[in-house]
Protein backbone atom coordinates (compact mmCIF):
# COMPACT_ATOMS: atom_id res chain seq x y z
CA UNK A 1 0.00 0.00 0.00
CA UNK A 2 1.20 3.52 -0.78
CA UNK A 3 2.08 5.18 2.55
CA UNK A 4 0.69 8.44 1.27
CA UNK A 5 -2.73 6.97 1.84
CA UNK A 6 -2.19 6.89 5.57
CA UNK A 7 -3.39 9.90 7.54
CA UNK A 8 -1.98 10.70 10.99
CA UNK A 9 -4.49 12.70 13.02
CA UNK A 10 -3.38 15.07 15.74
CA UNK A 11 -4.35 18.38 17.23
CA UNK A 12 -3.19 20.42 14.26
CA UNK A 13 -0.12 18.31 13.32
CA UNK A 14 0.20 17.43 9.62
CA UNK A 15 2.00 14.33 8.41
CA UNK A 16 1.76 12.45 5.10
CA UNK A 17 -1.71 13.83 4.23
CA UNK A 18 -3.70 17.03 4.93
CA UNK A 19 -5.77 17.39 8.08
CA UNK A 20 -8.43 20.04 7.57
CA UNK A 21 -10.06 22.04 10.35
CA UNK A 22 -13.43 23.73 9.79
CA UNK A 23 -14.42 25.52 12.94
CA UNK A 24 -14.46 22.78 15.54
CA UNK A 25 -14.95 19.90 13.08
CA UNK A 26 -12.10 17.68 11.94
CA UNK A 27 -12.21 16.16 8.45
CA UNK A 28 -9.71 13.86 6.82
CA UNK A 29 -8.67 13.63 3.19
CA UNK A 30 -10.39 10.58 1.64
CA UNK A 31 -8.38 7.40 1.42
CA UNK A 32 -7.18 6.24 -2.01
CA UNK A 33 -9.31 3.10 -1.70
CA UNK A 34 -12.48 3.34 0.33
CA UNK A 35 -13.15 0.37 2.54
CA UNK A 36 -16.51 -1.30 1.98
CA UNK A 37 -19.12 0.05 4.37
CA UNK A 38 -20.34 -2.71 6.60
CA UNK A 39 -23.54 -3.05 8.54
CA UNK A 40 -24.20 0.36 10.15
CA UNK A 41 -25.05 -1.22 13.48
CA UNK A 42 -21.46 -1.73 14.65
CA UNK A 43 -21.09 -1.90 18.42
CA UNK A 44 -18.64 0.13 20.48
CA UNK A 45 -16.36 -2.82 21.13
CA UNK A 46 -17.06 -6.49 20.39
CA UNK A 47 -20.20 -8.06 18.96
CA UNK A 48 -20.57 -11.80 18.63
CA UNK A 49 -23.40 -13.49 16.76
CA UNK A 50 -23.69 -17.01 15.41
CA UNK A 51 -20.63 -16.80 13.16
CA UNK A 52 -19.15 -13.30 13.23
CA UNK A 53 -17.03 -11.33 15.70
CA UNK A 54 -16.58 -7.58 15.14
CA UNK A 55 -13.69 -5.82 16.90
CA UNK A 56 -13.05 -2.07 16.73
CA UNK A 57 -9.35 -1.15 16.79
CA UNK A 58 -7.62 2.21 17.19
CA UNK A 59 -4.12 2.73 15.80
CA UNK A 60 -1.55 5.34 16.87
CA UNK A 61 1.87 6.40 15.64
CA UNK A 62 4.94 6.82 17.91
CA UNK A 63 3.81 10.38 18.74
CA UNK A 64 0.45 9.04 19.96
CA UNK A 65 -1.51 10.42 17.00
CA UNK A 66 -4.46 8.42 15.60
CA UNK A 67 -3.70 6.82 12.24
CA UNK A 68 -6.31 6.53 9.52
CA UNK A 69 -6.07 5.14 5.99
CA UNK A 70 -4.78 1.63 6.70
CA UNK A 71 -6.09 -1.32 4.71
CA UNK A 72 -7.15 -4.85 5.60
CA UNK A 73 -3.73 -6.26 4.76
CA UNK A 74 -2.13 -4.05 7.44
CA UNK A 75 -3.81 -6.09 10.19
CA UNK A 76 -3.31 -9.58 11.60
CA UNK A 77 -5.86 -10.88 14.09
CA UNK A 78 -5.59 -13.85 16.44
CA UNK A 79 -8.32 -15.57 18.47
CA UNK A 80 -6.79 -17.64 21.29
CA UNK A 81 -3.46 -17.44 19.40
CA UNK A 82 -5.00 -18.83 16.19
CA UNK A 83 -4.61 -16.59 13.12
CA UNK A 84 -8.01 -15.60 11.72
CA UNK A 85 -9.15 -14.47 8.28
CA UNK A 86 -10.47 -10.90 8.37
CA UNK A 87 -13.67 -10.98 6.32
CA UNK A 88 -15.13 -7.57 7.23
CA UNK A 89 -13.22 -4.30 7.24
CA UNK A 90 -14.42 -0.71 7.62
CA UNK A 91 -13.82 2.58 9.40
CA UNK A 92 -16.18 3.25 12.32
CA UNK A 93 -17.66 6.75 12.03
CA UNK A 94 -21.17 6.48 13.49
CA UNK A 95 -22.51 8.67 16.35
CA UNK A 96 -21.46 7.86 19.89
CA UNK A 97 -22.93 7.81 23.38
CA UNK A 98 -20.35 8.98 25.91
CA UNK A 99 -20.55 9.23 29.67
CA UNK A 100 -18.28 11.65 31.54
CA UNK A 101 -17.24 10.22 34.93
CA UNK A 102 -15.95 13.30 36.75
CA UNK A 103 -13.97 13.22 40.02
CA UNK A 104 -14.93 15.97 42.50
CA UNK A 105 -13.33 14.38 45.58
CA UNK A 106 -11.19 16.31 48.02
CA UNK A 107 -7.95 15.13 46.42
CA UNK A 108 -8.80 16.90 43.13
CA UNK A 109 -8.66 20.40 44.63
CA UNK A 110 -7.17 22.90 42.19
CA UNK A 111 -7.26 20.31 39.41
CA UNK A 112 -11.01 20.86 38.97
CA UNK A 113 -10.61 24.00 36.86
CA UNK A 114 -8.52 22.27 34.23
CA UNK A 115 -10.73 19.18 34.43
CA UNK A 116 -13.71 21.33 33.43
CA UNK A 117 -11.69 22.70 30.52
CA UNK A 118 -10.87 19.15 29.45
CA UNK A 119 -14.56 18.24 29.41
CA UNK A 120 -15.32 21.32 27.31
CA UNK A 121 -12.69 20.30 24.73
CA UNK A 122 -14.09 16.78 24.60
CA UNK A 123 -17.59 18.10 23.92
CA UNK A 124 -16.39 20.66 21.38
CA UNK A 125 -15.83 18.06 18.68
CA UNK A 126 -19.17 16.32 19.30
CA UNK A 127 -21.43 15.51 16.36
CA UNK A 128 -25.10 16.56 16.41
CA UNK A 129 -26.28 12.96 16.80
CA UNK A 130 -23.95 12.15 19.71
CA UNK A 131 -25.38 11.89 23.20
CA UNK A 132 -23.75 12.33 26.60
CA UNK A 133 -24.35 12.09 30.33
CA UNK A 134 -22.52 13.19 33.48
CA UNK A 135 -21.72 11.18 36.60
CA UNK A 136 -19.88 13.11 39.32
CA UNK A 137 -18.40 11.40 42.34
CA UNK A 138 -16.77 12.15 45.65
CA UNK A 139 -17.89 10.11 48.69
CA UNK A 140 -20.80 8.87 46.54
CA UNK A 141 -21.57 8.89 42.81
CA UNK A 142 -24.35 11.09 41.41
CA UNK A 143 -26.04 10.97 38.03
CA UNK A 144 -26.08 14.74 37.55
CA UNK A 145 -27.18 14.87 33.90
CA UNK A 146 -28.91 11.85 32.27
CA UNK A 147 -28.44 11.05 28.58
CA UNK A 148 -28.81 14.19 26.46
CA UNK A 149 -27.62 15.71 23.19
CA UNK A 150 -27.26 19.07 24.90
CA UNK A 151 -23.65 19.24 26.09
CA UNK A 152 -24.35 22.73 27.44
CA UNK A 153 -26.35 21.20 30.30
CA UNK A 154 -23.31 19.21 31.37
CA UNK A 155 -20.92 22.14 31.14
CA UNK A 156 -23.32 24.28 33.20
CA UNK A 157 -23.41 21.65 35.95
CA UNK A 158 -19.63 21.32 35.96
CA UNK A 159 -19.29 25.03 36.73
CA UNK A 160 -20.82 24.40 40.17
CA UNK A 161 -18.82 21.26 41.02
CA UNK A 162 -16.77 21.50 44.23
CA UNK A 163 -13.90 19.40 45.54
CA UNK A 164 -14.82 17.60 48.74
CA UNK A 165 -15.11 14.23 50.44
CA UNK A 166 -13.53 10.86 49.77
CA UNK A 167 -13.43 8.92 46.49
CA UNK A 168 -15.97 6.35 45.25
CA UNK A 169 -14.50 5.79 41.79
CA UNK A 170 -15.63 2.17 41.36
CA UNK A 171 -19.20 3.01 42.37
CA UNK A 172 -19.18 5.85 39.82
CA UNK A 173 -18.05 3.55 37.01
CA UNK A 174 -20.74 1.05 37.99
CA UNK A 175 -23.40 3.79 37.92
CA UNK A 176 -22.17 5.05 34.54
CA UNK A 177 -22.33 1.57 33.00
CA UNK A 178 -25.92 1.24 34.24
CA UNK A 179 -26.88 4.60 32.71
CA UNK A 180 -25.21 3.64 29.44
CA UNK A 181 -27.63 0.72 29.08
CA UNK A 182 -30.37 3.27 28.39
CA UNK A 183 -28.66 4.42 25.20
CA UNK A 184 -29.65 2.94 21.86
CA UNK A 185 -26.34 3.93 20.27
CA UNK A 186 -24.13 1.05 19.20
CA UNK A 187 -20.89 2.96 19.78
CA UNK A 188 -20.56 3.70 23.51
CA UNK A 189 -17.74 5.01 25.68
CA UNK A 190 -16.88 6.42 29.10
CA UNK A 191 -14.36 9.18 29.75
CA UNK A 192 -13.04 9.15 33.34
CA UNK A 193 -11.23 12.22 34.65
CA UNK A 194 -9.77 11.33 38.05
CA UNK A 195 -6.66 10.84 40.18
CA UNK A 196 -7.65 7.17 40.40
CA UNK A 197 -7.61 6.78 44.16
CA UNK A 198 -10.63 4.82 45.47
CA UNK A 199 -11.32 4.70 49.21
CA UNK A 200 -15.11 4.71 49.59
CA UNK A 201 -16.77 2.36 47.10
CA UNK A 202 -19.32 -0.32 47.91
CA UNK A 203 -18.45 -2.30 44.79
CA UNK A 204 -15.15 -4.16 44.60
CA UNK A 205 -12.59 -4.04 41.83
CA UNK A 206 -13.58 -7.57 40.76
CA UNK A 207 -17.28 -6.72 40.59
CA UNK A 208 -16.64 -3.71 38.41
CA UNK A 209 -14.20 -5.59 36.18
CA UNK A 210 -16.75 -8.37 35.70
CA UNK A 211 -19.40 -5.83 34.68
CA UNK A 212 -16.97 -4.16 32.27
CA UNK A 213 -16.13 -7.52 30.70
CA UNK A 214 -19.83 -8.17 30.09
CA UNK A 215 -20.46 -4.72 28.60
CA UNK A 216 -19.60 -3.30 25.19
CA UNK A 217 -18.45 0.07 26.52
CA UNK A 218 -15.07 1.53 25.63
CA UNK A 219 -13.35 3.29 28.56
CA UNK A 220 -10.78 6.08 28.33
CA UNK A 221 -9.22 7.61 31.45
CA UNK A 222 -7.32 10.81 32.04
CA UNK A 223 -5.20 10.37 35.16
CA UNK A 224 -4.60 13.59 37.06
CA UNK A 225 -2.08 12.36 39.61
CA UNK A 226 -0.03 14.03 42.32
CA UNK A 227 -0.76 15.85 45.54
CA UNK A 228 -1.70 12.79 47.57
CA UNK A 229 0.20 10.19 49.56
CA UNK A 230 -2.44 7.61 50.52
CA UNK A 231 -2.17 3.95 49.38
CA UNK A 232 -5.37 4.41 47.35
CA UNK A 233 -3.90 7.32 45.38
CA UNK A 234 -0.62 5.45 44.90
CA UNK A 235 -2.59 2.63 43.24
CA UNK A 236 -4.65 5.01 41.12
CA UNK A 237 -2.60 4.82 37.90
CA UNK A 238 -2.61 1.01 37.85
CA UNK A 239 -6.35 0.83 38.55
CA UNK A 240 -7.30 3.32 35.83
CA UNK A 241 -4.93 1.77 33.30
CA UNK A 242 -6.20 -1.78 33.85
CA UNK A 243 -9.87 -0.79 33.69
CA UNK A 244 -9.32 1.17 30.47
CA UNK A 245 -7.05 -1.24 28.63
CA UNK A 246 -9.26 -4.31 29.05
CA UNK A 247 -11.99 -2.48 27.07
CA UNK A 248 -9.70 -1.40 24.22
CA UNK A 249 -9.36 2.14 25.55
CA UNK A 250 -6.38 3.74 27.28
CA UNK A 251 -5.33 5.69 30.31
CA UNK A 252 -3.50 8.95 29.63
CA UNK A 253 -1.20 10.54 32.21
CA UNK A 254 -1.83 14.28 32.19
CA UNK A 255 -0.55 17.28 34.04
CA UNK A 256 -3.42 19.67 34.82
CA UNK A 257 -2.18 22.03 32.09
CA UNK A 258 -2.35 19.21 29.51
CA UNK A 259 -5.91 18.09 30.28
CA UNK A 260 -7.74 19.96 27.48
CA UNK A 261 -5.35 18.74 24.76
CA UNK A 262 -5.54 15.14 25.99
CA UNK A 263 -9.36 15.23 26.08
CA UNK A 264 -9.46 16.55 22.53
CA UNK A 265 -7.10 13.78 21.40
CA UNK A 266 -9.35 11.14 22.96
CA UNK A 267 -12.39 12.61 21.19
CA UNK A 268 -10.60 12.39 17.84
CA UNK A 269 -9.44 8.83 18.50
CA UNK A 270 -12.98 7.72 19.38
CA UNK A 271 -14.07 8.81 15.92
CA UNK A 272 -11.26 7.08 14.03
CA UNK A 273 -11.48 3.38 14.73
CA UNK A 274 -11.26 0.39 12.42
CA UNK A 275 -13.77 -2.46 12.46
CA UNK A 276 -12.29 -5.93 11.94
CA UNK A 277 -14.73 -8.78 11.44
CA UNK A 278 -14.01 -12.50 11.35
CA UNK A 279 -15.64 -15.90 11.79
CA UNK A 280 -13.60 -17.80 14.39
CA UNK A 281 -11.84 -20.94 13.19
CA UNK A 282 -12.99 -22.56 16.43
CA UNK A 283 -16.79 -22.45 16.32
CA UNK A 284 -17.28 -24.28 19.63
CA UNK A 285 -20.09 -22.55 21.55
CA UNK A 286 -18.65 -23.13 25.00
CA UNK A 287 -19.39 -19.78 26.65
CA UNK A 288 -15.69 -19.41 27.50
CA UNK A 289 -13.61 -16.24 27.43
CA UNK A 290 -11.55 -15.90 24.25
CA UNK A 291 -8.38 -13.81 24.08
CA UNK A 292 -8.01 -11.56 21.04
CA UNK A 293 -4.73 -10.14 19.72
CA UNK A 294 -4.24 -7.62 16.92
CA UNK A 295 -0.92 -6.95 15.17
CA UNK A 296 -0.17 -4.10 12.80
CA UNK A 297 1.93 -4.44 9.65
CA UNK A 298 2.80 -0.82 8.78
CA UNK A 299 2.92 0.25 5.14
CA UNK A 300 6.45 0.60 3.83
CA UNK A 301 8.03 3.84 4.95
CA UNK A 302 5.99 4.27 8.11
CA UNK A 303 7.31 3.78 11.65
CA UNK A 304 6.08 1.09 14.00
CA UNK A 305 2.40 1.61 14.85
CA UNK A 306 0.54 0.67 18.03
CA UNK A 307 -2.95 -0.85 18.14
CA UNK A 308 -5.53 -0.79 20.96
CA UNK A 309 -8.47 -3.18 21.11
CA UNK A 310 -10.67 -5.02 23.58
CA UNK A 311 -8.59 -7.95 24.76
CA UNK A 312 -11.27 -10.64 24.67
CA UNK A 313 -14.92 -11.71 24.57
CA UNK A 314 -17.22 -14.38 25.95
CA UNK A 315 -18.25 -16.89 23.28
CA UNK A 316 -21.93 -17.87 22.98
CA UNK A 317 -22.84 -20.91 25.07
CA UNK A 318 -25.55 -22.21 22.77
Amino acid sequence: MNPRGVVLLAGGVILLAPLLFRGQDVSVTPRPKSAPKEDSTHPANIRVNSNLVLIPVSVNDPLNRPVSGLERENFKLYDDKVLQTITNFAMDDEPIAAGLVFDTSGSMGEKLKRSRMAAAEFFRIADPEDEFFLVEFDSKPRLVVPLTKDTGKIEEELIFSKSKGSTALLDAIYMALQEMRKSKKNKRALLIISDGGDNNSRYTVKEVKDLIQESDVLIYSIGVFGGGSTPEEAGGPELLAHISEQTGGRMFFANPADLPDVAKKIGIELRNRYILGYSPENQVRDGKYHRVEVKIIPPRGLPRLQAHWRVGYNAPDR
